[in-house]
């Protein structure tokens, strides 16, 4: 391993990066010293943002490439990078963080609750912990951690007698299962979208090698966490509402459903979904009477996050991908879900299909990608967008890596055992 100067410069600052979301709350605590409002206040505050910090270290990064490579080389370099993620990312944020989007997830999850025997929140909570992540395997990851963390804001995380163990127990689920959720179909969780197209994996591969295992961890998981929290979630339940909302007539719905298949099906090409994103806005001006405002900052914001992981996650192919092609399948599947932790999954498992690898080798690189989802904001494309919905509902600071670390634990643990044990179908 012989890495240029840039590279070197790239790990050293991805490094720095990583560093930087772990102390994010530090930087939230020191802008409170300062007046409201002063430049010094909203400085710290942005440095406070973690869906800015790969944003911002990205920024350092291009200035070293300026220097190195003069003022041609960050644009030669940018061209060469897809940002088709990112942007995909936004839009469907965007989209799926709509009232009628929500409230029809909502209105399946309560459908679905109704058949499971216990007190009417404890089966909301477990249905959504369940059906929310595994809606991900058609409406794409990103749409069902948005749907399933707006659902959790409303009926759970504005209870302000939820404790701050279990907030960050159902945030740890949240992300572990959405992660893992995805895997029923091959085109909507990012790790496998990488690597699908070139290793010939279809649905009917996924679901017996992956899907019906990810839905059976998710029970699990769900289950437990619902059971240790029962006192939390026992008592009167009903579904948070605005008496002064205007019911959402089913066309309008169905229109949205049709804009969210569109994106979905055009998920390769940014030119076609963002147009349709631009239609879609056109239409929510138009029934604006049934809407409210687009999330358009708070999408902008995780997009933000992806585009500069990608232009700091790139160059640390030059240690990643022979690290991957000298391990066991074994220990790819640990070392796979460790990686995770501290770089993209779908980076990872994109570095992999550039290596050799034997089907076993796949098989261990994928689900050791989408097992460790949950352990940190930065491990799947869509975690910053359920860290931006949920943050503020924690206690001061926000919601702490060794947090989120924790409350993912379990539900890692229990996708380890599934993905490992489990037998293949197919």
């Amino acid at each position: 391993m012989n890495p240029s100067i840039i590279e070197l410069t790239a790990t050293i600052i991805f490094a720095i990066a990583v560093l930087h979301t772990f102390v994010v709350s530090k930087f939230a605590d020191m802008a409170h010293h300062h007046p409201e409002g002063s430049m010094m206040r909203n400085l710290l505050h942005y440095f406070a943002e973690v869906e800015a910090v790969f944003g911002m270290w990205a920024l350092v990064f291009i200035g070293v490439v300026i220097g190195v490579e003069g003022i041609h080389g960050p644009v030669t370099y940018l061209e060469s990078l897809n940002f088709t993620e990112p942007a995909f990312v936004f839009v469907i944020m965007a989209m799926a963080g709509t009232r009628p989007v929500i409230k029809l997830s909502e209105n399946m999850i309560v459908m679905v609750s109704k058949l499971i025997p216990m007190p009417r929140k404890m089966a909301f909570y477990f249905t959504a912990m369940v059906l929310g992540p595994l809606l991900g395997s058609f409406i794409t990851e990103p749409a069902a951690m948005t749907v399933t963390a707006i659902i959790l804001l409303k009926n759970f995380y504005g209870d302000k007698a939820m404790s701050t163990k279990f907030k960050y127990a159902t945030i740890g689920l949240l992300f572990v299962n959405v992660s893992i959720g995805g895997t029923l179909t091959h085109f909507a969780a990012p790790p496998v979208l990488m690597v699908a197209g070139k290793w010939g994996w279809g649905m009917g591969h996924m679901i017996t090698n992956f899907g019906y295992k990810a839905a059976i961890s998710c029970i699990i998981s769900a289950l437990t966490i619902a059971l240790v929290f029962k006192k939390e979630l026992l008592g009167d339940f009903k579904l948070a509402a605005n008496p002064n909302e205007e019911k959402t007539p089913v066309w309008i719905t169905f229109a949205h459903v049709v804009f969210l298949a569109l994106v979905v099906l055009t998920a390769h090409h940014m030119v076609v979904f963002l147009a349709a994103f631009l239609f879609f806005l056109g239409f929510t001006a138009i029934t604006a009477k049934y809407q409210e405002p687009v999330q358009v900052k708070a999408s902008l914001m995780v997009g933000f996050f992806l585009a500069g992981l990608i232009v700091l996650g790139t160059p640390q192919k030059w240690w990643l991908q022979p690290l991957i092609a000298s391990l066991s399948d074994q220990v790819l599947y640990f070392g796979s879900t460790a990686l995770t932790g501290i770089t993209d999954n779908a980076a990872l498992t994109y570095l992999g299909s550039l290596v050799e690898l034997t089907d076993s080798a796949k098989y261990w690189l994928v689900a050791g990608a989408v097992t460790g989802g949950g352990l940190t904001v930065i491990a799947n494309a869509p975690n910053p967008a359920g860290f931006g919905i949920l943050k503020d509902s924690f206690p001061e600071g926000g919601i702490t890596p060794l947090g989120l670390l924790k409350g993912a634990l379990y539900p890692t643990f229990i996708a380890i055992l599934c993905f490992e044990l489990l037998p293949s179908l197919g």
